[in-house]
């Protein structure tokens, strides 16, 4: 089955891991694909050669400072119009040519560009956990008042998603996330505490932007992807589990309830899922090299330790308890990797935050848009006053 006609693409995030691997398979298959719309954070530079090579419609950067510059950098681009903050992100997300949005911003900053593209009626390639994390029950209810598609790009939610398709929701007896283990799966907690940034920024198995991957060391990453599985798939967070897999070629699982298990494998490469949420439902030539299940040799799953790493559990109680709760974690866990990266807090003491920073909370059942970005915010001021008292005792 081929493809009927071009589908035009807005990425929210192009100067990021997944952004870049994004417009990689765009260039790939230019019969396909054409880029609309751009949006970075601080990166003029390399969304100044992205803007050269793919000429969007428009562009956004975060402040009128890097607009400026990049406005300096791309004297010759025509027809590229250059906006800055929240609303060019907004502009960005719902410009009127778009077909599909990636959502590929890091962290909380994703949550209104994306539901601006919804409310566009664009389909969304979902790269942006925390959109889910923070706002589940709202991205879901109007994606499906609008009947906007919701692609998932995580390997894991991509590969559940490719297992799922076809067959009945009710039939699922449970999903099995995978996870790498990360850099330190094997470390004592007593060595935990001494782990200092440029150690956890180097990840067994992928390449990813620093909070993704001390996300992943920290095993918050696999909690956030409980609660966004609860949400993409419409199942009881009682019912996913995290299996460790160092292997990382097995990328999830579903169980049905005759005992069948349908798991997804590839090689760890990004490209692979993007690929498949910007082509479904076909799926594009790979050209690069495939799985040889030979040189694999072995699967080895393991427990998680959450006594080792609990922000493992502090991520499943959140998503029990729902409301803002899930947000609440979300934005204190972001300020707290932060500190963390710029040697402020100690491995081990991430997860203190995140948990001071849940009990002080006063839980909102079904909140709105407004309520949620006010929890959010809620948190990151207490996250940041536990920090500076935790410095002060050490």
């Amino acid at each position: 089955m081929g493809f009927e006609g071009m589908k035009n693409i807005s990425i929210l995030g192009s100067t990021g891991s997944i952004g870049v691997n994004a417009l990689d398979v765009i260039s790939n298959n230019p019969d396909r694909f054409k880029v609309v719309g751009l949006t970075a954070h601080k990166n003029v530079r390399l969304l100044a050669e992205q803007i050269q090579r793919f000429k969007p419609k428009v562009v956004s950067v975060i402040d009128e400072k890097y607009a400026e510059e990049l406005k300096n950098i791309i004297k010759s681009a025509r027809g590229t119009e250059i906006l800055c903050g929240k609303g060019g992100y907004r502009e960005v997300a719902r410009v009127s040519e778009a077909d599909m949005v990636v959502s590929a911003m890091v962290g909380s900053a994703g949550l209104i560009p994306t539901m601006e593209a919804i409310e566009a009626g664009k389909d969304i390639a979902l790269a942006n956990k925390e959109v889910m994390v923070m706002a589940g029950a709202l991205v879901v209810e109007r994606a499906r008042k609008k009947g906007v598609r919701i692609l998932p790009i995580d390997s894991e939610h991509s590969a559940i998603f490719q297992c799922i398709t076809g067959h009945a929701g009710s039939d699922i007896r449970r999903i099995i996330l995978t996870a790498s283990g990360g850099p330190f799966f094997h470390l004592s907690k007593e060595e935990l505490a001494d782990v200092k940034p440029q150690d956890a920024l180097k990840h067994p198995s992928w390449r990813m932007g620093q909070k993704v991957t001390v996300d992943s060391a920290s095993m918050m990453n696999k909690g956030l992807e409980v609660i966004e599985a609860r949400w993409l798939f419409s199942v009881d967070i009682d019912r996913i589990e995290v299996h460790i897999h160092p292997q990382s070629i097995i990328h999830s699982m579903v169980e049905y309830c005759d005992g069948s298990v349908i798991a997804q494998l590839s090689v760890p490469d990004m490209r692979i899922p993007i690929a498949y949420a910007l082509s479904f439902p076909e799926r594009l030539v790979r050209l690069e090299p495939f799985l040889d299940l030979l040189k694999v040799g072995f699967f080895e799953f393991l427990s998680p330790d959450m006594e080792k790493f609990p922000n493992l559990r502090l991520a499943y109680a959140a998503g029990k308890a729902g409301g803002t709760v899930p947000a609440v974690l979300n934005a204190a866990n972001e300020v707290a990797v932060e500190a963390f990266l710029e040697n402020s807090l100690r491995f081990t003491d991430m997860a203190d935050v995140v948990k001071e920073v849940l009990s002080c909370h006063q839980r909102k059942e079904h909140p709105g848009l407004g309520e949620i970005m006010e929890a959010d915010l809620w948190a990151r001021d207490i996250a940041k006053k536990t920090i500076e008292r935790i410095k002060v005792q050490s």
